[in-house]
């Protein structure tokens, strides 16, 4: 297993992208302004995009696995990975997610923990009804990893 930074062509890996954030043109919105990481075992696994706010916050803002690789570590692989990676780089990594009890508490054993709420942002900004486990996504919901000084 190895994972990589790209730093060229990024839109390769649009179609993976797309399975963690539906609507290309929010994609493009942050791809080219942050890192983009890839991870292969044997062939690609996972991505990983993440993007610096201000200047003591990076947030992760596409995390997504093949779904046929789900459930075989990798996306936990990623995470750990790029939990090292930005620690000294900011003080405090965030990420948005819809209200999926799930995936909120996967984030949560990594210490991820609730921040805030964006209302109505999967309604307001992609063209398109979302919908995650059945239930359509309305509000984004924040949560913080807050590195220790």
């Amino acid at each position: 297993m190895e994972i990589m930074k790209i730093t060229e062509n990024k839109d390769e890996l649009m179609d993976l992208l797309l399975m963690g954030d539906e609507q290309e043109n929010m994609i493009k919105k942050y791809l080219y302004e942050g890192d983009l990481f890839a991870l292969y075992d044997n062939d690609l696994k996972t991505v990983c995009a993440v993007t610096r706010e201000g200047d003591d916050t990076c947030e992760i803002k596409n995390l997504a696995t093949y779904e046929k690789y789900h459930g075989q570590g990798y996306g936990t692989a990623m995470l750990k990975y790029i939990i090292g990676e930005y620690e000294g780089k900011c003080k405090k990594l965030i990420l948005g997610t819809g209200d999926n009890k799930k995936i909120i508490s996967y984030y949560g054993k990594f210490g991820f923990v609730y921040s805030h709420t964006v209302k109505n942002f999967f309604v307001d900004n992609y063209d398109h009804k979302m919908y995650e486990d059945g239930k359509q996504l309305v509000d984004m919901i924040y949560l913080k990893l807050e590195y220790q000084s």
